[in-house]
């Protein structure tokens, strides 16, 4: 860290909103750097107070049950990802002429001279995937890399710490974004856009503006998805350094300045000579794991960014073929009499679900929890030919069930109200029963978990452990 950070921040009178995990990284990080920090938090529970305990201990003020009032004094507020633009804090910061940044907005700041560089990854689905195949490849390149980001170790923690990085493998949410103007990745990628957290937003032009922010000042490359317009019309609308180039990848092949797939063959016609007639193979879709179409599709983003790198095909491949997706994302949990169980708990929203039934044929689809201002007549269309039956659970059911009513009527639907603790045991029972030897029971919600579990993953070990009792009763 040079001295020209360090006199930057020494001194200045800093809010940080919010107690989690990147707020508490974020003022530990600029009390370090001698700045004045104060922490402000609405909650006051046990666990906030402990929280506090700690940071107060470092010489950090927190103020708890109040995130409404500006502390005197204030010269910036970084942010949690979380606060809604129209937070009151946000308000009071605005009329006070006092900017708002978020964590990774700082970490940027922060960066030395030598700081290295970043691909950045976001999307409304795959996000963290291809942030860690990414990652997997650049290792398999023999270069120091970390994912970082909305996932594992805070960002700010990552730029200060002692560990040299070749390249970061970044991925950032849209609510990271939104706070974040000054970003300005080494290449980047959206991989996807459709409906989600316009509560926090306000509209879906908004959320699309602040996924696009991402390939604000690229240098080498923006990937985009070929099959989502909406993807590259950010790229033709964002002010990035001169030459750098605009590239798509698709599941079909791919013309010049894309990546694509040739007879089960991940190909890149961007990053080779000749691309007009020529293609580099990859990787074949074997080594994608699992090998589901949208998976493929985040496996092509990450080469492509990989390759924007200077990395060796060679690397691309080795990498694809080490990674490991993270439990709850299209995992195969048992095979039962014929039927295979799949958990893609993290499927929380429509498109994700579309994505992960779209890989599976026929299937018994287990779906429903908190809907969030989701309609589900589309999923429901497309996946209708799929659908061997389907069970549903939590909150928000009836809007699904009233979907397949209008669109599935032949398909056939158990409707389970119940949600204790034994209700995905009897859900994956009823599954079983629908189901037919080749037939998939799948776990994609198109819902958040909350209504009945603390979290997707919680959802997702409840269903792999009703799997497990339904093999031992048919053992």
């Amino acid at each position: 860290m040079g001295s020209r950070q360090v006199t930057a921040w020494h001194g200045k009178n800093i809010t940080v909103a919010g107690l989690g995990v990147s707020g508490i990284s974020a003022a530990r990080a600029l009390a370090g750097l001698g700045a004045v920090v104060t922490v402000v938090d609405g909650g006051d529970s046990e666990g906030h107070r402990a929280r506090a305990a700690e940071l107060e201990a470092a010489g950090i003020s927190v103020r708890l049950g109040d995130a409404q009032t500006l502390p005197e004094g204030t010269e910036l507020v970084v942010t949690s990802p979380g606060w809604k633009p129209e937070s009151p804090l946000f308000a009071a910061a605005a009329a006070a002429g006092v900017d708002v940044v978020g964590d990774v907005e700082i970490a940027w700041l922060l960066r030395g001279p030598d700081a290295a560089p970043w691909l950045a990854i976001t999307g409304t689905n795959g996000k963290t995937t291809t942030t860690q195949m990414l990652a997997s490849i650049l290792r398999a390149a023999g270069l120091r890399t970390a994912a970082v980001g909305n996932i594992g170790t805070p960002i700010i923690d990552v730029v200060l710490g002692e560990e040299q990085y070749d390249v970061l493998a970044v991925e950032l949410s849209s609510y990271q974004l939104h706070w974040a103007p000054s970003v300005r990745p080494h290449s980047a990628a959206v991989l996807n856009l459709a409906p989600d957290h316009l509560d926090w937003h306000g509209s879906m032009e908004a959320y699309a503006a602040d996924k696009g922010r991402i390939y604000e000042g690229n240098t080498v490359a923006c990937v985009y998805n070929a099959a989502d317009k909406a993807t590259e019309d950010l790229v033709v609308e964002a002010d990035v350094e001169e030459g750098c180039r605009a590239i798509g990848f698709t599941l079909g092949a791919p013309g010049p300045s894309m990546f694509g797939v040739v007879d089960g063959i991940l190909v890149d016609r961007a990053f080779v000579e000749n691309r007009q007639k020529n293609a580099q193979e990859l990787a074949e879709v074997a080594d994608v794991n699992p090998p589901a179409p949208h998976n493929i599709a985040n496996a092509l983003a990450a080469a492509a960014l990989a390759r924007a790198f200077g990395v060796e095909p060679r690397a691309v491949r080795d990498g694809l073929r080490d990674f490991r997706p993270d439990a709850h994302r299209v995992s195969h949990v048992d095979e039962v009499g014929g039927v295979t169980y799949v958990d893609d708990s993290k499927a929380t929203n429509t498109h994700a679900a579309e994505a992960s039934l779209a890989a599976f044929e026929p299937v018994v689809w287990i779906a429903g929890g908190l809907a969030k201002g989701a309609t589900f007549d589309e999923l429901v269309q497309k996946a209708a030919k799929r659908l061997r039956g389907v069970v549903l659970i939590g909150a928000d059911r009836a809007l699904i069930a009233e979907a397949l009513a209008r669109h599935a009527p032949e398909v056939p639907v158990v409707d389970l109200a119940r949600t204790d603790t034994g209700a995905m045991l009897a859900a994956v029972r009823e599954a079983a029963r629908l189901a037919e030897p080749g037939d998939t029971v799948l776990l994609a919600p198109a819902c958040a978990s909350m209504d009945m579990f603390a979290n997707y993953s919680k959802r997702g070990d409840a269903f792999a452990d009703a799997v497990r009792e339904l093999a031992a009763e048919q053992a």
